[in-house]
């Protein structure tokens, strides 16, 4: 029988094959969230608390730690949520809230890693017109630019309410997953994958491929650096974005592969890896900036022991 979006009760499911193992699972998982969540928010907090970090880098750096938080927190609830209590049951209109939050904070993060390539190209590039180029008011306009852009794209998203459902109402993940509702539909879904598709395609798809242009433009600038120290100094500063923008795409990439092509694998398999690829990011950027950027672990050892005395 069909039934109207608003009426549907789906089961989300946590790890396939592992069922009796949940509460086990779940350590590793809170413990993922508790280090993503107290990680971004003691970045944020130094970033404005500390007068030394109020520069441009450290402000994409910000709006980095803030869609972290923002992904970490929109799947946080029904991933531990199952684990612990095995509350299964999320309500259709709670369900695409939850993709539309969990693609919004994926293209943000996209266009953020977007905009801190661009900000370590002016750096290195021409670096005497850099804080005039990226002054405070521009990269706030920049802030409200990524915030906008994802919401346009993903608001033909509520297009999913014109679909009906008449199949099993399982889900295979322990979040809401677009390609898995889709799954369940019994309406033709191909405009509303197409519209997703191209809402990746057009923002993440783009944004992959302009960051890769830019470390082309970075790498040409630096090695038509004479001094040797110097390219290595340049060469230093993009070392955490570079690892930021591994740890996001690299993920996102393993997903897509696994999700068109890994169809034989077993079930758990695909659970782990869309569970890894949102929470790996919120989790490793703030460890990649506390060890790899001087001036943001002097921040985060200052509030530490101040805390502490």
């Amino acid at each position: 029988m069909n039934t109207t979006p608003s009426s549907i009760i789906f089961l989300l499911t946590g790890v396939p094959g592992l069922e009796a193992f949940h509460t086990w699972i779940s350590i590793p998982f809170c413990c993922l969230y508790v280090t993503a969540l107290s990680g971004n928010s003691l970045i944020l907090f130094a970033i404005v608390t500390q007068p030394s970090l109020h520069e441009p880098m450290y402000y994409f750096l910000s709006m980095l730690s803030t869609t972290d938080l923002g992904l970490s927190i929109s799947t946080l609830v029904t991933v531990l949520g199952i684990l612990w209590f095995n509350a299964r049951e999320i309500s259709f209109n709670a369900c695409l809230s939850q993709m539309f939050f969990i693609k919004l904070f994926t293209v943000m993060e996209s266009s953020v890693l977007l905009d801190m390539a661009f900000d370590r190209f002016v750096a290195i590039s021409n670096p005497l017109r850099y804080a005039t180029i990226l002054t405070d008011s521009r990269i706030a306009q920049i802030g409200v630019a990524i915030v906008i852009r994802g919401t346009l794209m993903l608001t033909p998203m509520v297009a999913l309410k014109r679909l009906s459902f008449c199949h099993s109402h399982i889900l295979h993940h322990s979040y809401c997953f677009h390609p898995d509702v889709m799954k369940l539909s019994c309406t033709d879904t191909r405009i509303n994958n197409a519209v997703g598709l191209n809402a990746m395609i057009s923002t993440v798809g783009v944004d992959s491929i302009l960051i890769l242009l830019s470390y082309v433009l970075i790498i040409k600038t630096v090695l038509s650096i004479a001094s040797p120290e110097e390219k290595k100094k340049a060469f230093s500063t993009c070392i955490s974005h570079i690892g930021a923008v591994a740890i996001f795409y690299i993920p996102l990439i393993s997903l897509s592969f696994v999700h068109r092509f890994g169809k034989q694998a077993p079930a758990y398999v695909h659970t782990m890896i869309a569970n890894t690829y949102l929470l790996i990011p919120p989790v490793m950027n703030p460890i990649i900036y506390s060890v790899k950027t001087k001036q943001i672990r002097r921040a985060v050892i200052k509030i530490l022991c101040s805390q502490n005395t």
